[in-house]
């Protein structure tokens, strides 16, 4: 009997039993309770287990950080500015930060304010350190330098 499963090549359980794994490995079950949940050995389910880590972890390396040259902005969307309102106008508009690589990729998120400590916590997770950063002059990007991104440079609309 060839036991088929169309996620793992040359696989000695069955697509089901993986699903059941992989569900449960979601839920953050350790490996002894999904091994008596899914009835395979505790052995075999660490195996699997490794393998999910392992393809995660080759996934985020790959997905980021951003480098080379990136181009840092924010925008705000819907609602209409109030007359009279100080600052940017931003009360009842949905703030949307995004990161663009040149000939790369584009990272967006939605972000419940600008302020710099909530902008500096994305940028140090998705832009590496060395990487060449273009921004507009709005002070928000202030001290960018100062957390070790020594190539942050300004444009002036």
């Amino acid at each position: 009997m060839t036991i088929v499963n169309k996620y793992i090549y040359n696989a000695h359980i069955s697509e089901g039993k993986f699903r059941d794994i992989l569900r449960y490995f979601s839920v953050d079950l350790e490996a002894t309770q999904i091994s008596k949940l899914v009835h395979i050995s505790r052995p075999t389910v660490n195996k699997y287990i490794n393998a999910i880590r392992k393809r995660i972890a080759d996934y985020s390396e790959k997905m980021s950080p951003f480098s080379g040259i990136v181009e840092i902005d924010e925008s705000y969307f819907g609602g209409r500015r109030i007359k009279g309102k100080r600052g940017r106008g931003a009360r009842g508009k949905t703030i949307v930060f995004g990161i663009f690589e040149r000939g790369g990729q584009v990272y967006t998120e939605i972000i419940p304010d600008c302020k710099m400590d909530t902008i500096r916590k994305i940028i140090r997770g998705k832009v590496k350190i060395d990487t060449i950063i273009n921004t507009d002059s709005w002070r928000g990007y202030n001290g960018l330098v100062d957390v070790g991104y020594s190539k942050h440079f300004r444009v002036k609309h």
